[in-house]
């Protein structure tokens, strides 16, 4: 079992930047992937970033592409998630996921198993 813990959410202003953070504990030595959801309400669960862990390859909505990044820190056991130019179509609530088969460049939910509770990002315009 994997468990994951997120923080950073917050509220900005549009053009403003935001770190979430996701904290791995459990067993995590078969999480070859991580990655960020987002599900603003009324709307489907959606995959922002990703990152296989073995070889740190990056993938992105191409919603997000160029300004936010996904960053893993293997000796904390930490993903982050940094946001830039924050728009309004940005708020939701972001989840982060960890996967171990079958998930390599997925941004589909169904490639991970295990999922944090999530933290709120609002951006104001």
């Amino acid at each position: 079992q994997v468990q994951l813990v997120e923080s950073g959410g917050g509220s900005v202003q549009a053009g403003g930047s935001l770190r979430l953070s996701c904290a791995a504990s459990g067993d995590t030595s078969n999480s070859f992937c991580m990655a960020w959801f987002r599900q603003a309400p009324g709307k489907e669960r959606e995959g922002v970033a990703g990152i296989y862990t073995l070889l740190s390859r990056t993938y992105y909505h191409e919603s997000v592409e160029g300004r936010f990044t996904i960053i893993q820190d293997n000796g904390k056991n930490t993903l982050y998630l940094l946001m830039n130019n924050l728009q309004s179509e940005d708020t939701a609530m972001y989840y982060c996921a960890a996967g171990e088969n079958y998930c390599l460049n997925s941004l589909s939910p169904n490639s991970y198993p295990y999922w944090g509770q999530g933290t709120q990002v609002t951006v104001s315009s």
